[in-house]
């Protein structure tokens, strides 16, 4: 049967007519797959913040004692050294120089809980701290109130490590804290000379009553340059009266700044807990 001509143009222009609204069209959407749920695996390269440099490193028998902090909701959700997104509810951690992600024990040393923590981001970069933990291990760890704490961390191989108190999976039920005490010394129990870089972390321990007719100061510490005491001296002025003054101990001469006098040793405890918290972790009470 043959095809009138005029129906044969027709489906020609109808043929020619899809054919340029196909190739107008928009064109197909790539689909991609979502994130991991994980970040990668990184070490990393050495690196510098705010002048001092970091080299990380793989370590497993990485064993450490210092102070701990912790950040929250100005960083909840957004994303992490290693590419994953901050959860202050989950149990992780932020260090200097272990790879990401890794494991660590923290414990801290004011009650001997212990937690298993993921290692996913880079920090602290403050003072001489040695981890930030998130919100939620702060708190399983009793220091969320008081911002920071003694602590030791160590590598582990991975979340099923033992622990003193508790598993991470497990947490213990919190409790109140009690008010850090504070190791009362004498003049002549002197810190140790406090250098340019990293101090050493003093340990507290009960104290006794104050002995009568004694002024209470928080001796912030005695270092061998002027220039450094000085330096504190003014970072610590704006928790009340602040000195500095010449001594020699043991045929050196020192330069010891101190907040004071003070009344009571409860006033003293907390200038003691401010002076901490900016990073100063030699710091004492001393009766004068």
């Amino acid at each position: 049967m043959k095809v009138p001509k005029l129906k044969l143009s027709k489906l020609l222009a109808l043929f020619l007519m899809t054919a340029v609204l196909s190739a107008c069209g928009p064109e197909p959407q790539l689909q991609t797959s979502a994130p991991p749920a994980e970040g990668a695996y990184k070490v990393g390269e050495p690196y510098q913040v705010a002048g001092r440099w970091y080299t990380p490193e793989e370590d497993p028998d990485y064993n450490q004692v210092g102070i701990a902090s912790w950040y929250g909701a100005d960083f909840h959700n957004k994303v992490t050294a290693n590419g994953e997104v901050y959860d202050m509810n989950k149990l992780t951690a932020a260090h200097t120089t272990l790879p990401m992600p890794s494991w660590v024990r923290v414990t801290n040393l004011e009650n001997n809980r212990s937690l298993i923590l993921r290692v996913n981001d880079r920090g602290p970069f403050v003072g001489n701290r040695i981890i930030d933990v998130s919100r939620r291990g702060a708190q399983l760890l009793g220091f969320e109130r008081r911002g920071t704490t003694r602590v030791r961390v160590e590598a582990v191989d991975g979340p099923n490590a033992p622990v003193q108190v508790a598993r991470s999976d497990q947490p213990p039920a919190l409790e109140a804290q009690p008010t850090a005490t504070v190791a009362v010394e004498t003049l002549e129990e002197l810190a140790p000379i406090q250098q340019e870089g990293p101090t050493q972390v003093a340990s507290l321990t009960p104290q006794p009553a104050q002995p009568q007719g004694d002024d209470i100061y928080v001796q912030v510490g005695a270092y061998s340059q002027i220039g450094s005491a000085s330096r504190v001296m003014t970072a610590v002025s704006h928790l009340g009266d602040t000195g500095l003054e010449s001594i020699v101990l043991d045929g050196r001469k020192l330069y010891r700044v101190r907040v004071g006098p003070m009344f009571t040793t409860t006033a003293a405890n907390a200038a003691l807990e401010q002076v901490l918290k900016l990073g100063h972790n030699t710091a004492k009470v001393v009766f004068d």
